[in-house]
């Protein structure tokens, strides 16, 4: 798929690019060997290949969930610089 000139432009201006004619020109033409490159892809048959989230196995090492007591409240408290009925208090950010 070719881009045009225009379309470079176009996608320069959303990315907020300012390009010189050269940078226009290498760009055009790299990008529509990056689409052609894509569009190739898509006509391999992966019709036998299961899908997959990831090509790698998952090796991630996994903590048992044991239960385990909470910090306590007024611990947690202690370097807030204001709490109010045992939960933080900030400011607020909206005008009510």
């Amino acid at each position: 798929m070719a881009l045009t000139v225009e379309e470079v432009r176009h996608i320069a201006r959303l990315a907020r690019l300012q390009l010189t004619t050269e940078e226009e020109r290498l760009y055009t033409e790299q990008l529509s060997d990056i689409l052609d490159y894509a569009s190739r892809l898509g006509e391999v048959d992966t019709s036998d290949i299961p899908p997959t989230a990831s090509v790698l196995q998952l090796h991630a090492p996994l903590r048992p969930d044991v239960v385990r007591p909470c910090t306590p409240r007024d611990r947690i408290l202690r370097n807030a610089p204001s709490d109010q009925e045992g939960m933080f208090r900030v400011p607020p950010i909206l005008d009510t």
